[in-house]
């Protein structure tokens, strides 16, 4: 999972850190972020330690401060480079930080060098991609909470904590996370799982039963709702697998396995859902990358390691 970034060490604290020229910076235009590609500035990023960024296509990688300050030919002293920059979050002994083109003296970026939050999904090594897409959170955030939502005056960070504090009213606004759950529905008497596509999304590999906590409810009360809503189906032995932080949709993920109870007659949720189907282990589908919760169940499942198989 794209979190896993084992034998490296994530560590979230706020901080109120300066840069160095050799921490990473994640330069926004909006919600696209700045990633250079080695095509064409082999020399600029020769024995970088931005080298172990590659995406597998195109090559793209994490800048550091330097490496931004030399491709892009900002003329001003590192020292100034380095004013209005955002302290993310470390991983090991590395910094992560934020800058916008706006921040940057309206820093014109090239337009082939910007990407959505969408090119994480495939970049190499995973502890960087889980740096990118984590970044890319934040970064949303602080667009989102420009101004107050209470009285609209505008917002101002917070010196102590990662937020936005409306200095007229006083409202103090933290990152949204959205719990979510995520559900595999097991038919134990005939060894299938039920598998679902999206009836719309960027999305269209298989996937389970998955939706939002609503207001009041527990994750298995959403676990049961969300199953009878998009498939219609009841199920017992809720069995808690494990969370996962998804920054792609500024969740926090919480993955059930389900045990069919009764009919296995499915019943689709068509607004939600194009088509849900279910799967023997043997015909289970290769599935693109095991980055999500999602993802991994599935493929325990495929393998018979599942805990309603045990």
């Amino acid at each position: 999972m794209i979190h896993k970034i084992e034998p490296h060490k994530y560590y979230p604290e706020f901080r109120d850190q300066e840069p160095k020229p050799s921490d990473y910076l994640l330069l926004f235009d909006g919600e696209k972020v700045f990633l250079p590609s080695h095509t064409g500035n082999d020399a600029a990023v020769a024995g970088s330690s931005a080298n172990e960024g590659i995406v597998k296509h195109p090559q793209v990688y994490l800048p550091t401060f330097e490496e931004i300050h030399k491709l892009l030919g900002i003329r001003q002293p590192m020292e100034r480079f380095f004013l209005d920059c955002e302290y993310l979050f470390s991983i090991d002994d590395r910094a992560f930080f934020r800058k916008t083109a706006e921040d940057a003296g309206a820093l014109m970026l090239p337009e082939n060098d910007l990407y959505p939050s969408g090119v994480f999904r495939n970049f190499e090594p995973e502890y960087l991609a889980f740096a990118g897409i984590t970044a890319t959170q934040i970064n949303r955030f602080r667009l989102d909470r420009k101004f107050c939502g209470r009285c609209g005056h505008p917002t101002i960070h917070s010196t102590t904590e990662r937020a936005c504090i409306c200095p007229e009213c006083g409202q103090i606004e933290y990152p949204k996370i959205s719990p979510a759950v995520i559900i595999a529905i097991v038919d134990t008497m005939r060894n299938k799982i039920l598998l679902t596509r999206y009836a719309g999304g960027s999305y269209r590999h298989w996937a389970l039963v998955a939706g939002f906590v609503e207001v009041g409810e527990t994750f298995k009360g959403a676990a049961r709702r969300e199953i009878m809503e998009e498939v219609g189906l009841r199920v017992s032995d809720l069995v808690y697998y494990k969370s996962q932080p998804w920054s792609f949709s500024d969740s926090a993920m919480i993955g059930f396995f389900a045990k069919l109870d009764g009919d296995p007659t499915i019943t689709l949720q068509e607004s939600e859902l194009g088509e849900a189907k279910w799967f023997s282990r043997e015909d289970v589908p290769d599935l693109p990358s095991t980055i999500s919760v999602g993802q991994e169940m599935i493929t325990l499942f495929k393998n018979g390691e599942d805990p309603l198989s045990q």
